[in-house]
């Protein structure tokens, strides 16, 4: 009898994995930080303290794993300002403070843009593509792009309507879930919502012409640049005379 059981990809499994690391690399120090400070009467220093040296230890498990370490530096330096602000204020709500300011930034070049119909993320499609503001005189594109810079802004906007009052009442525990709750699950969610909204304002046609674009923008990668003309006729079969 045929084995019927059904194994997952193996790519697929491999990036369920990876999303579990960044998490791990990004969310411990937050846990580690919110976990500490409601257990331990309110102790800011030890909390401050145990979230970087959790940073810390991560960092040297994927060194010693030979991993990429890029999410590690990110968060130990989103940590590491978060505990410095906090540090000097005494007040254990401004190790969010940093987050929430950086959040309302991207809220407002977001909006900046979206208002004068220069949609970042447009900008950002046009300098990886090179083809600039080419976008603009596209309807089918220049609406995508505007679109999912909206998607984008309501990301940080949900950020800050949620993260805003709680760190103006004091209330650092239902911070530091926030912060969890907000950070990559919900940026792993505005990533989905973004290419549905993509696939969704552009034609068949459209979109097998710009996909590949649009997940080096996602990723922030760049794309492959085009063969020049005399490597396309090297590979070319030669021709009977």
């Amino acid at each position: 009898m045929a084995d019927t059981d059904v194994k997952p990809p193996k790519s697929t499994t491999k990036q369920v994995l990876g999303w579990v690391g960044m998490l791990v690399d990004i969310g411990l120090p937050w846990i580690a930080f919110t976990v500490v400070y409601a257990f331990s009467d309110h102790d800011l220093k030890l909390a401050l303290i145990v979230a970087i040296s959790a940073a810390a230890v991560v960092g040297i498990i994927r060194l010693i794993q030979r991993k990429p370490i890029a999410n590690v530096i990110g968060g130990f330096i989103g940590v590491g300002i978060s505990a410095f602000t906090a540090s000097r204020t005494g007040q254990a709500e401004d190790v969010f403070l940093p987050g929430i300011i950086l959040n309302a930034s991207f809220f407002t070049l977001y909006a900046v843009t979206l208002i004068t119909r220069y949609p970042l993320f447009g900008l950002l499609y046009g300098a990886i593509t090179q083809t600039w503001l080419a976008w603009r005189q596209d309807v089918e594109l220049n609406r995508a792009l505007t679109r999912v810079t909206m998607v984008f802004a309501a990301q940080v906007g949900i950020r800050l309507a949620v993260m805003l009052p709680l760190y103006l009442t004091n209330s650092v525990s239902a911070l530091g879930v926030a912060k969890i709750a907000l950070g990559l699950p919900f940026y792993a969610l505005t990533l989905w919502a973004a290419y549905a909204v993509l696939r969704g304002s552009m034609s068949e046609d459209k979109w097998d012409e710009v996909k590949e674009n649009f997940t080096h923008l996602l990723k922030g990668t760049q794309p492959t640049p085009p063969a020049p003309a005399e490597d396309k006729k090297a590979d070319e079969p030669a021709r009977e005379n």
